[in-house]
């Protein structure tokens, strides 16, 4: 008996973390060592408000929560805007320009099912492009492929070429884009957008009616100071949300990637597609857990100490590895790139010497013709404590 399943999941052969497990497939760590997995953007210094937030709603576990959230939560999630982005009150006042999303993974993946179209005769029949940034997080060609898309890797913007360049494209192809994924500041690089990027990008986007999903989850972390976040771009080129939803996650901010919880901002006609489509498949938050998502968003006093401990991270980093491995302190976030030359060979050699468990960066972007962009990279996740981490660099600088 043969079951007929979608043939586009056969398509999903690079996830990352599968390909990681096959790599270290039959090795084995320094038995005198204790393991340490790097590999893994999971933040360890969850705030003690999340259990008071949750424990006090507990007699709300019964209800079954709307998509649309609470109006508290919808108010907590605008007025960091309004701190963070320094927007006006009115710019977020249309209704649906605000919703919860049980993490933005699953909503970015749920948001090209719903805005990428089916190839029409206008298009010449051809198959919808999807920009993907190169290199990338692993839902966003994962997301194009099963919308029936096209992934097109695309880098090339930024001081470290992390962040599409959409003027790169011809106006051929770009009539053919319907959709963009921008991450900023970006993963794994820590690459922030400066202003004049995104107002670039946004204006470029409607002029060609691409939708722009750009993923925030780290701008909150970043080093130095506040980065731009695309709303204060969309209010100085004064035309509203037209083409752009944000996606915003308490995973990174509040260290809370557990909770799964996160917000999209923007266009409101968008967000109504979106919220007709995740009636059908989409997840809702618990009331327990978007009181807790509430709190988190009100507060910015645990958000300012992770950052403090994160510069404190990239402190023993500087210190281990300045002038190694093309070192660097990025903008944004709290990942380590490292040039290591070869950085599958590193990865099993790490792991089988040192116990660390790290990301190949080869694993996180894709050949467009001129070879892998981060084939001599890893990537390490500074989400341990510091005793830890030093010992991790240590660690690693020994192996390498």
């Amino acid at each position: 008996m043969v079951i007929r399943v979608n043939s586009r999941v056969d398509r999903l052969t690079d996830y990352p973390f599968s390909r990681l497990r096959q790599l270290l497939d039959g090795l084995s760590p320094p038995a005198d060592i204790e393991p340490l997995i790097v590999s893994i953007g999971e933040p360890r210094q969850s705030p003690g408000q999340i259990a008071r937030s949750v424990e006090a709603h507990h007699a709300d576990w019964w209800r079954y929560p709307s998509l649309d959230g609470t109006e508290r939560f919808r108010q907590a999630v605008e007025g960091w805007c309004r701190r963070r982005f320094g927007i006006t009150a009115a710019f977020l006042a249309t209704p649906r320009s605000i919703l919860p999303v049980a993490g933005t993974r699953e909503a970015l993946f749920l948001f090209a099912q719903t805005v990428v179209p089916e190839p029409t005769w206008e298009r010449g029949l051809q198959r919808p492009l999807v920009v993907v940034p190169n290199p990338y997080y692993a839902g966003y060609p994962g997301a194009a492929i099963m919308a029936g898309a096209e992934p097109l890797f695309l880098g090339g913007a930024g001081r470290r070429n992390s962040l599409p360049d959409l003027t790169s494209l011809s106006s051929e192809t770009l009539d053919r884009v319907v959709l963009a994924y921008i991450c900023a500041p970006s993963n794994p690089i820590g690459e922030a957008a400066t202003l004049e990027y995104l107002i670039e990008t946004i204006r470029i986007a409607r002029r060609h009616d691409i939708v722009l999903a750009i993923d925030e989850c780290a701008v909150d972390l970043y080093h130095g100071a506040p980065v731009p976040g695309s709303l204060q771009a969309c209010e100085a080129i004064g035309d509203g949300l037209d083409n752009v939803v944000v996606f915003q996650s308490l995973s990174k901010r509040s260290s809370a990637a557990g909770l799964r919880s996160g917000a999209v901002i923007g266009d409101p006609g968008l967000l109504q597609r979106f919220w007709e489509v995740r009636c059908f498949g989409g997840a809702t938050l618990p009331v327990p857990v978007l009181a807790a998502s509430t709190d988190l968003w009100h507060d910015d006093t645990h958000v300012a100490e992770t950052r403090a401990e994160i510069g404190a991270r990239f402190d023993v980093a500087e210190r281990l590895l300045s002038g190694r491995f093309d070192f660097y302190r990025p903008d944004a976030g709290f990942f380590l790139w490292l040039n290591v030359g070869d950085g599958e060979a590193a990865a099993r050699r790490l792991w089988q010497n040192a116990g660390l468990q790290v990301m190949p960066g080869a694993y996180l972007a894709r050949d467009t013709g001129h070879g892998n962009p981060c084939q001599a990279f890893i990537r390490i996740a500074l989400v341990h404590e510091l005793p830890v981490i030093e010992s991790a660099l240590r660690r690693l600088t020994e192996a390498l």
